[in-house]
């Protein structure tokens, strides 16, 4: 069993690697896209990309009742897929960047980025798995700070050094970086030896509640009692504002003026700082506060940061002046909340999550809420097109706060007779 320090180093470097391309997909590439004549409505429309973070639940229960033992159950999954991402990386770098206007080029840019989500979705599917067993209720703040710190640097060098490269740095050059970072990466989990509790886990449990006749009885769980009712709706409702702003912000600092290099260190290096301190800030803050509170607080903030948008771009149809250092900030506060809430979010999720069906039940919750935002995020682009930024930001924010309402709700809920304990 890897002591406590080694446990976090090894979730940080397994986040960082997944958040490497995902931050590319998230960051880096509507901006490009914008910058290349893009419409709105287009680029929405590459979050179906994302596609496959929304349905791996699909799959999750072959990645729990499956694995080599003598390997590692789950690191039977995580080194193939860490190793495959590196080969997509590397194919992409032969792939130039002044091809993609071309319809034969784009498409093969498309399948080569989803096939890189597939691959990547399957390993969040083995991490979360293993980190559910692995931590226990005091270490789950800290190893879920420590995933959201990993994801963001991923999404520092993915999406913002990736802008910052490209402005001096070929495209092949960028590519063969970023699958050298996910390669050094593996390294840590390549000397992991899995507790034998996990192989035991893996091995006995019984499969067939995932075959395809029992699946109702297996989202039962998560309706069984008025807590996981209302638990169910806040996941449900939690990403909805992130699915609609998502594709918008971005493109909102080209049209605004920002260069690739303002963009890539100002806005996403400094923002992905920012949720760095952020997700700290949020392992700190569990320590002398309730989960619940903390969702309800970061929330509040979060619709804040969301007015703070709109305002924003009220300020740019209005063709009003705006200093580069209230957009970079306006960028970072909101980056900062959101990571407060992820480290929140994702401690609840795991709080939720059956040691024995581990990596099932903690991708179910997270695909249910990639599947709100990666819906929403792919109309948005359209909505947009018609409201224009400012309108459609106020409408954003106004739904937010309705959002509000699930949190508080299950939190209500928190203080009936239910089912306390997670098995």
């Amino acid at each position: 069993m890897p002591t406590t320090p080694q446990l976090y180093i090894l979730l940080f470097s397994l986040y960082w690697a997944q958040g490497l391309p995902v931050g590319f997909m998230t960051h880096a590439l509507p901006v490009i896209l914008r910058a290349q004549g893009v419409s709105l409505a287009h680029i929405g429309g590459f979050g179906l990309l994302m596609l496959p973070w929304s349905i791996k639940i699909f799959w999750a229960p072959w990645v729990d009742r499956f694995g080599h033992s003598a390997f590692g159950h789950y690191r039977s999954w995580i080194v193939p897929t860490q190793l495959l991402s590196v080969a997509v990386l590397i194919g992409l770098s032969f792939l130039p960047i002044q091809t993609l206007n071309q319809p034969v080029y784009l498409l093969t840019f498309f399948v080569a980025l989803l096939s890189m989500n597939l691959v990547g979705a399957t390993q969040d599917v083995a991490t979360d798995g293993l980190a559910v067993n692995m931590l226990n209720h005091q270490q789950q703040h800290w190893g879920n700070t420590f995933q959201v710190i990993g994801s963001r640097l991923g999404f520092i060098v993915g999406g913002g050094a990736i802008l910052w490269a490209l402005d001096w740095l070929d495209w092949q050059s960028t590519f063969l970086i970023l699958a050298g970072l996910v390669l050094l990466n593996t390294l840590p989990v390549l000397g992991l030896k899995e507790p034998q509790r996990l192989k035991q886990i893996s091995s006995n449990e019984d499969a067939a509640t995932f075959r395809w006749s029992k699946i109702k009885n297996y989202l039962a769980y998560f309706y069984q009692d008025q807590h996981l009712a209302a638990w169910l709706a806040v996941l449900i409702t939690f990403k909805i504002a992130d699915g609609l702003a998502g594709p918008l912000l971005k493109p909102l600092m080209v049209d605004l003026g920002l260069t690739f290099s303002q963009i890539g260190i100002y806005v996403t290096m400094l923002g992905a700082l920012a949720a760095l301190i952020g997700a700290g800030l949020a392992g700190l803050s569990l320590k002398y506060m309730s989960r619940a509170s903390a969702l309800l607080s970061f929330s509040i903030l979060k619709i804040l940061s969301l007015a703070a948008y709109a305002w924003l771009a009220f300020q740019y149809e209005a063709h009003t002046k705006i200093e580069t250092w209230v957009i970079y900030l306006i960028n970072a506060a909101e980056d900062m909340i959101s990571a407060m809430l992820l480290v929140v979010m994702l401690t609840l999720v795991m709080q939720y999550s059956r040691k024995a069906l581990a990596g099932t039940d903690f991708t179910f919750q997270v695909a249910l809420m990639a599947t709100v935002s990666g819906g929403l995020y792919s109309l948005s682009g359209i909505f947009a097109d018609v409201l224009g930024y400012a309108h459609y930001l106020l409408a954003i924010t106004i739904i937010a706060i309705l959002s509000v309402v699930f949190i508080l709700r299950w939190m209500s809920c928190l203080k009936k007779p239910c089912v306390d304990t997670i098995s």
